[in-house]
């Protein structure tokens, strides 16, 4: 008789553990059509801005960081005749080429040692050169170096623009980073790649402390901390089971960025310390690319501030902001516990991004700064 009783509460038990997987894999059905029906229906009435053919020839040479150097040679090949080469056979294949412009992206990391004769070369070619920084200021000790040698600069943070022209470069632009929206996009994934809260990133110091204070936080959530460094945390131990240590590909990054319900974006702190080398001590106001990638995918962003954010997304609206790590972790309780509101903000972010922060509407202003007549 025990036995048939332990038997029958056993059963209740697995019962109602079923109903409750039952409601809430119907939930979590629920919320996933709705953010993808709601991005597709984005889709289908945000249009792309309209490709204008220039007759111009453009020598791209990619930095070799895909998710960028894809973005920028797709709006190019809508627009210009684009030949893109390698850093290391610019000078020679502009000589054979001829093109009207050079535009090279970063001239940092992967670039040969040769580089800056290689630019100067060119210009004696008169073919004008251009070269755009998407990694300041975090590395002024070169840029400061490589941006006299350029006819034209343009660098993704706003506040490097007068440190630029203090140097003596006659022409600088801000130009922000956008999404490729080829890669970055709205999509459906495999559990595996579903969390509550997700980083990718590497582990820099101003990281590091965030992570810390609220690793207790997050050691009852399902997260993913991934990039490389992360053992630099004093309470590593707490997180370790979320760690993905290395390099993800941006494939990956895109559908872990699909699954989460939180990503969260941690700008670099500017100030010249061993992750970095701003050796000038250069400022930082703008935005990562990372900004732009989280809100092409249709995921709710939460962001610590930075001047120029409110630029191009409505704080609190589109994207969430956060100052400190108590902050933080008040915006991820309350968006875990109310979900529509969450996939009402990143169905907005990702709108904004579809109208305004594509690769197309940078490259449309890069190339009419290079058709500007010059004496």
């Amino acid at each position: 008789m025990p036995y048939r009783r332990g038997v029958k509460r056993k059963a209740g038990r697995t019962s109602l553990s079923f109903r409750r997987g039952v409601r809430d894999g119907r939930r979590q059905g629920w919320l996933d059509g709705w953010r993808l029906g709601a991005c597709e229906h984005v889709l289908e009435h945000t249009p792309q801005p309209a490709a204008r053919r220039r007759m111009l020839r453009v020598l791209y040479v990619p930095q070799g960081f895909e998710a960028i150097d894809r973005g920028v040679a797709a709006a190019l090949e809508q627009t210009v005749q684009l030949t893109v080469v390698d850093p290391t056979l610019l000078h020679a294949t502009a000589e054979q080429l001829r093109p009207d412009a050079v535009l090279v992206m970063n001239g940092l990391h992967t670039f040969p040692a040769n580089h800056l004769e290689q630019i100067d070369a060119v210009r004696r070619l008169g073919i004008l050169t251009a070269i755009w920084f998407v990694d300041d200021p975090y590395v002024s000790g070169d840029t400061a170096i490589i941006a006299p040698r350029y006819d034209v600069v343009f660098t993704h943070e706003r506040s490097c623009v007068p440190h630029y022209r203090a140097l003596g470069c006659k022409e600088v632009y801000h130009l922000p980073l956008a999404a490729h929206q080829e890669l970055f996009r709205p999509m459906a994934v495999p559990e595996a790649y579903r969390t509550d809260v997700c980083f990718i990133g590497v582990a820099f110091w101003n990281r590091v402390k965030l992570f810390d204070h609220i690793a207790p936080y997050l050691k009852n959530k399902k997260v993913l901390l991934a990039g490389s460094l992360w053992n630099r945390m004093e309470r590593f131990s707490d997180v370790s089971a979320y760690v993905r240590d290395g390099w993800i590909e941006v494939p990956e990054t895109v559908k872990y960025y699909n699954g989460a319900k939180i990503v969260i974006n941690v700008h670099r702190t500017p100030e010249p310390l061993s992750d970095n080398k701003n050796t000038h001590g250069w400022g930082a106001e703008s935005v990562n690319p990372r900004t732009f990638e989280i809100a092409s995918c249709g995921t709710l962003q939460l962001t610590d501030q930075r001047p120029e954010l409110p630029d191009h997304y409505d704080v609190n609206s589109e994207v969430i902001s956060f100052r400190t790590a108590e902050e933080l972790m008040d915006r991820i309780e309350y968006y875990l516990r109310h979900e529509e509101e969450r996939l009402w903000v990143a169905a907005r972010s990702y709108k904004r991004t579809r109208a305004q922060h594509t690769f197309l509407h940078r490259v449309g202003y890069l190339l009419d700064v290079l058709q500007q007549p010059r004496p």
